[in-house]
């Protein structure tokens, strides 16, 4: 396994084990995350401060319930890394199941940049606008 994979899956791993420190220490200091759609939760944020507060709303409107159930495979190419994923959450009587893909680029052994992408979009945005009230 290179090296990157294993940034990426000690990340998944952290953010599965709710290791806040492990999963902070995997990003530099001013990582950019890409997340689709448009919803409440889409967007471009920056720094680990606006990336940690944007995936704590995920757990903050689903209840808690979002979690990456599985992940398929993880491989490398070059400084890219990707992972195939599968993620779920539930909350006031609606549900959300799908497969992703998580695109990480990884810089000096720490996650720089990551790029998300989710089976039906739209699905994925309709469902945290009707968690949120944007519906």
């Amino acid at each position: 396994m290179s090296k990157n994979i294993d940034v990426v899956s000690s990340y998944f791993k952290a953010l599965a084990g709710g290791d806040h420190v492990a999963t902070a220490a995997a990003f530099v200091d001013d990582v950019v995350w890409h997340q689709p759609g448009h919803s409440k939760l889409s967007g471009t944020f920056t720094g680990k401060g606006a990336v940690f507060a944007h995936l704590g709303d995920f757990g903050k409107l689903s209840g808690g319930t979002f979690a990456i159930d599985n992940i398929s495979y993880v491989t490398d190419n070059g400084d890219l890394v990707v992972a195939a994923t599968h993620f779920k959450a539930e909350a006031r009587g609606k549900s959300l199941s799908m497969q992703g893909i998580d695109l990480f680029r990884i810089k000096d052994g720490k996650i720089a940049e990551v790029w998300l992408f989710s089976e039906n979009q739209s699905e994925e945005d309709a469902f945290w606008n009707e968690l949120s009230g944007n519906a």
